[in-house]
């Protein structure tokens, strides 16, 4: 899959994972994590708001992880609920949004988003 700024990128083997995870780490952009399954609702419900984010900040790197392909990966995060939306920087988790809270989710991108200016 072609990778581009500003799209949400479906992370389909721990592999990729660990890629896309090592990418944000080294490039010190806001990694924004959507812990999703095919069976939730909500994760439904929420999907084309987290896409338009993506559309609106390119400078974010957006992942989607299925729960049910990728257990690993969300046990090794302690998902427990979907969605369930991780925001990481430089490979630490800064804070955490569980469920399909629309402004929580927006307000959240947006504040860890913001470039970090050095005077």
């Amino acid at each position: 899959m072609a990778e581009q700024e500003g799209q949400v990128i479906v992370v389909e083997n721990v592999d990729s994972w660990n890629d896309h995870f090592q990418k944000g780490k080294d490039s010190n952009k806001l990694v924004v994590v959507d812990f999703t399954a095919s069976w939730c609702g909500p994760c439904r419900f929420i999907s084309p708001i987290f896409a338009d984010l993506a559309k609106k900040m390119p400078h974010v790197i957006f992942l989607k992880v299925d729960v049910d392909e990728l257990s690993s990966v969300a046990e090794k995060w302690s998902i427990e609920a979907m969605p369930t939306f991780l925001f990481l920087k430089e490979g630490e988790l800064v804070e955490k949004v569980v469920g399909a809270d629309k402004d929580k989710l927006i307000l959240t991108v947006e504040k860890h988003a913001a470039p970090v200016t050095v005077a």
